[in-house]
């Protein structure tokens, strides 16, 4: 049996369904906004998504709650 107790094992499930979702949206949102009339991605898009990618993150998630306030 393992040491881990069920509430850490639970909120780690709970981050790895959170960071598969943000993924899901995160490509949705590129797919949706990088693409022009025709459906080819801009390249200068591409170019600023890359960019940004690259970019030190400016906050930092502490908890469930505080990650549920930003994307509100």
């Amino acid at each position: 049996m393992s040491n881990i107790p069920v509430k850490t094992k639970k909120i780690d499930s709970e981050i790895k369904n959170l960071r598969r979702e943000v993924g899901v949206l995160r490509s949705a949102i590129i797919s949706i906004l990088g693409r022009d009339r025709e459906g080819k991605y801009r390249p200068e898009f591409v170019k600023e998504v890359l960019l940004a990618s690259k970019e030190t993150p400016t906050g930092r998630f502490t908890n469930t709650d505080s990650f549920l306030k930003e994307l509100k």
